[in-house]
C-alpha cells in the first residue's frame, strides 16, 4: 500500500493533474492513457468513469487552466484599476515566463497540436482567448486609453509572442520587452 500526498487527492483530480503535468512537459498527442492511469496511479476504468476519453480530459485540463487564469485575474483586478491592473497583467505573464520547466503557452500549445477549429479542444482555446481579450479591453477601457479593442488586440498578440519567446530566448529579456512595449502602448 502506499502512502503520501497522491493517496489523498481524488482521483478526478490525480488525472487532471497528472494530464496537466504530461501534456505540458511532453506535448498532449505524445501521451497515451495508459501512461496517464499508471502516473494517476487509478485504473482504466477509473478514468472512464471520470472522462469519456482522452479528448474529455484534455478539454479538463485546458478548463483547469482557464479557471486559474481567471482566478489571477480576479485577484490583479481587486488590487488595481485601469493602467495598473494592465501593467500587472503583463507583468504576470512575464512572472510566468520565467517559472522552472516553462515550456510556452499551454493554450498555444495545445491549439498547435489540434489544427481543427470545430475541435472541442480548440473551442475550448478560442473561449479561453476570447474571455481573455475581453478582459484586456475591459482594462484598456477602464484605463481610459482612446482605443480599448485596438490596445486589447495588441497587448494579446505581445503576451502571444512573449509566451513564444521566452520558451526559446532569455525570460529576463522577454519579461522586460513585454513591459516597456505595454508602457508605450498605453501611452500612444
Amino acid at each position: 500500500m502506499t502512502t503520501g500526498a497522491l493517496d489523498d487527492t481524488h482521483p478526478r483530480d490525480r488525472l487532471l493533474d497528472t494530464a496537466a503535468r504530461l501534456f505540458y512537459t511532453r506535448g498532449i498527442h505524445t501521451v497515451g492513457v495508459e501512461q496517464l492511469v499508471t502516473e494517476a496511479r487509478v485504473t482504466r476504468a477509473t478514468f472512464y468513469r471520470h472522462f469519456p476519453g482522452k479528448e474529455a480530459l484534455v478539454v479538463g485540463y485546458l478548463r483547469q487552466r482557464d479557471a486559474r487564469a481567471r482566478q489571477d485575474v480576479r485577484d490583479i483586478r481587486q488590487a488595481h484599476h485601469g493602467r495598473a491592473a494592465l501593467l500587472a497583467l503583463m507583468s504576470r505573464t512575464g512572472e510566468n515566463v520565467l517559472r522552472e520547466g516553462f515550456r510556452g503557452c499551454g493554450f498555444l500549445n495545445a491549439a498547435a497540436e489540434h489544427a481543427d477549429p470545430a475541435h472541442p479542444v480548440r473551442r475550448c482555446v478560442t473561449e479561453h482567448r476570447r474571455w481573455y481579450l475581453d478582459v484586456l479591453r475591459d482594462l484598456a477601457e477602464e484605463a481610459g486609453h482612446r482605443d480599448p479593442e485596438g490596445l486589447a488586440r495588441l497587448l494579446l498578440v505581445l503576451r502571444d509572442g512573449a509566451m513564444a519567446g521566452a520558451y526559446l530566448d532569455e525570460g529576463e529579456d522577454i519579461m522586460a520587452t513585454l513591459r516597456r512595449a505595454t508602457e508605450r502602448l498605453l501611452d500612444s
